[in-house]
């Protein structure tokens, strides 16, 4: 098999975009040339990768096993070329993390200029999205993930927890009154967040001696983003359960009030993940390694 780097770079585009339209200006060729690319990939490997409609571009079943395999490739590849292509300890290549919303653009975006300076071959595609990724199959070298984790086959690095608060509105707070007990909320209401809209209870959770409990509450509004979360709150539909550091500045501000500071949420815990592979590129390890500093500031320790 005489399989070059290039038509894996040609195919691995064109999946993460759908689109030989898009690939092709991705990648400044043709997209005849794209289309000729991808054929004489899949008349080489014997099997179709690609399901094509004059509309939509998909992956086949074989085309999802071949795009994982072709990422571990394409990464190994730049680092076995950075070794003879520039100064020792240089850091270059495409590097794909996802992160929440929040962190990102309140923590580590406002930081991300001092990185990229000390880096400048480096080339970081950041996704912020509040879902939970792929980390396999949607190719990502590392994902910063706040909450319990339940990927068993990725690999974790524990940074710490962040501190959850209760916070409430001026106008909130002046219309239903401030709740001091966990009998108080009975007349009180919460902002419920879910990944997805539909059934579930809203609930209050708090701290108790064997754990973690929790405690139903009436809702009027459900969210499914963690800015629109924030944002409710401030609208004064009710309270929120939220990271500190990320109510913070509104706090100060005045825009919203902590409350219920004797049952607040347990903290969360804070994690960076990445696939379990033979060795960790170099300039993965040093994104995880600034990301762990970076956020040093905004965490506790875990208990």
């Amino acid at each position: 098999m005489t399989m070059e780097l290039g038509a894996l770079r040609t195919f691995i585009a064109v999946a993460e975009h759908a689109s030989f339209t898009r690939a092709a200006e991705q990648l400044g060729m043709p997209k005849a040339r794209v289309s000729t690319t991808i054929q004489q990939l899949e008349a080489e490997l014997g099997t179709r990768l690609l399901h094509r409609t004059t509309r939509t571009v998909r992956l086949s079943p074989d085309g999802e096993q071949f795009r994982e395999r072709a990422l571990l490739l394409l990464a190994d590849a730049d680092d076995l070329q950075a070794l003879f292509h520039q100064a020792p300890g240089a850091l270059r290549g495409r590097l794909r993390v996802d992160m929440p919303i929040g962190l990102a653009r309140m923590v580590v975006i406002p930081q991300l200029p001092a990185f990229m300076a000390a880096h400048p071959q480096l080339d970081i595609e950041l996704s912020t999205t509040d879902r939970r990724v792929d980390v396999v199959h949607e190719g990502f070298d590392c994902v910063l993930r706040v909450g319990q984790l339940q990927d068993s086959e990725l690999v974790a690095r524990r940074l710490g927890v962040q501190r959850q608060i209760n916070v409430a509105s001026p106008a909130y707070l002046a219309a239903h009154g401030t709740p001091h007990s966990l009998c108080d909320l009975a007349r009180h209401r919460i902002v419920r967040y879910a990944p997805g809209l539909g059934g579930g209870l809203a609930v209050w959770e708090y701290t108790a001696d064997d754990g973690l409990a929790t405690l139903p509450m009436a809702s009027v509004v459900t969210v499914t983003s963690t800015d629109a979360y924030r944002e409710a709150c401030l609208a004064g539909l009710g309270i929120i359960q939220a990271p500190a550091y990320w109510l913070r500045p509104y706090i100060d501000a005045g825009a919203l009030v902590e409350v219920m500071q004797a049952f607040g949420a347990p903290p969360m815990p804070v994690s960076l993940i990445y696939p379990n592979r033979r060795h960790v590129p170099k300039r993965v390890q040093a994104f995880m390694d600034w990301i762990d500093a970076v956020l040093q500031p905004y965490l506790q320790a875990p208990d």
